[in-house]
């Protein structure tokens, strides 16, 4: 498979619903809540892609352009983005829905550097 095809298949999407218990005072989802579902959304794409073990390295910049309300449905869509020698970079972006119409626009936009590592948890190829 080339790379161009695992960047394809990688294509991770997930759809959570908003429930109280994960909003703040504002009921709007707790920012933390939301960086933790792009970590996790990131793991699954890098991992998809490598098919070896992965870890987080860093974090870019992330735009949080809309507060995202409580009963709504998000999906996270993670795309890898660069290809390393170790390492990939995942763009992670968080859209709203509405519950019940077709609504829907982008909320939050971030990137995460993951590495793969070996058995002895120094990095490996991810080629």
């Amino acid at each position: 498979m080339t790379i161009e095809e695992k960047i394809l298949h990688s294509e991770t999407r997930i759809f959570k619903a908003v429930f109280p218990s994960t909003t703040n005072h504002y009921d709007t989802l707790f920012g933390g809540t939301a960086m933790s579902l792009m970590d996790e959304v990131a793991f699954i794409t890098a991992t998809r892609f490598a098919r070896k073990k992965m870890v987080t390295v860093s974090s870019g910049k992330i735009d949080f352009n809309r507060p995202i309300p409580a009963g709504t449905i998000v999906e996270l869509i993670g795309k890898i983005t660069e290809v390393g020698n170790t390492s990939v970079k995942v763009l992670v972006e968080i859209y709203i829905e509405e519950m019940y119409s077709y609504s829907r626009e982008k909320a939050i936009t971030g990137t995460f550097s993951l590495v793969a590592i070996g058995e002895d948890k120094l990095p490996v190829s991810v080629k």
